[in-house]
């Protein structure tokens, strides 16, 4: 594959084909190929076991269940986006690293939220955590899909002064789409979101607060309005917790965008109510 592709990671549950098939979607709108790629990795208990034919067993019927995973992930792709360029690829090592480190050199990166059993749920859970965190790329978690069109594309922005990459990634969206933009962002203390603005001899009223940074939201998204002069773009500055605000955003959209650092190493809270509690899709953008 020569362009940049789409890479979307699948262990065969219908969480994660229903991710695969979000994907195969998502590289036909943006004219992209799309990789395929799934791990098959023992649990370390299973690892120098006394009887010796027993992982190598366990580890052939991964094998298998990956090789069928991957199938099953070119199959439903195939039916979501006729002629589309697809490609499947093993990866080996641990899932969490194999599968972020599949995403390097990506256009994006794009994983279920849940697999199938108890266990099942907890690993790719837990995959899905680190590779939303961690990838260098954008990288998209769907959750509870339902294919329903909103036509509206939603971004949660912290912090108005390093959202450049991911109001980029959300335009984009919204232009190939064909979606309106909403930019919602959130506060709780008053004080650090006016720190810039000078000393204060009281605390500013939430009026004021509220005032101020609708005119700084107003201005950063200026000239991403001239850019995509297309998409219908709208605001809202909130006073609460963001995650409770793009959870609800989630729920009539059709993907939300949140910023995160290029080396973060964890889910914030934000991040982390929104990959537990988001009604559909959600797309962590690394700062450039």
């Amino acid at each position: 594959m020569s362009a940049k592709p789409i890479v979307a990671a699948t262990d065969g549950s219908e969480e994660s084909l229903r991710a695969v098939e979000w994907a195969a979607k998502e590289a036909k709108l943006r004219s992209a190929p799309l990789r395929i790629v799934s791990a098959a990795a023992l649990l370390p208990r299973m690892i120098g076991g006394h009887a010796a034919s027993d992982p190598a067993t366990v580890a052939d019927v991964l094998r298998q269940n990956r090789d069928r995973a991957l199938a099953a992930g070119a199959d439903r792709a195939a039916k979501a986006a006729p002629g589309l360029l697809i490609d499947t690829d093993q990866l080996a090592g641990s899932p969490d690293q194999a599968v972020t480190d599949s995403g390097s050199g990506a256009m994006m990166l794009v994983v279920g939220s849940r697999g199938v059993g108890a266990f099942a749920a907890m690993v790719l859970g837990s995959v899905s955590r680190y590779v939303a965190t961690h990838a260098t790329c954008p990288v998209v978690v769907v959750r509870d899909e339902t294919w329903a069109s909103h036509r509206q594309v939603g971004i949660g922005i912290a912090d108005l002064e390093t959202s450049a990459a991911a109001l980029e990634f959300a335009f984009e969206e919204a232009a190939l789409r064909k979606a309106s933009l909403m930019a919602i962002h959130a506060w709780h203390t008053p004080q650090s979101d006016i720190s810039r603005a000078g000393e204060a001899t009281a605390p500013p009223s939430r009026h004021a607060v509220e005032e101020h940074v609708t005119q700084q939201l107003e201005q950063l998204l200026s000239d991403w309005r001239a850019k995509y002069p297309d998409v219908q773009v709208s605001q809202d500055v909130v006073h609460g917790h963001p995650a409770r605000a793009l959870v609800g955003l989630s729920a009539r959209a059709d993907l939300v965008i949140l910023g995160r650092r290029a080396a973060h190493h964890g889910a914030g809270s934000v991040t982390h109510a929104m990959l537990n509690h988001a009604h559909g899709p959600i797309a962590t953008v690394p700062s450039a």
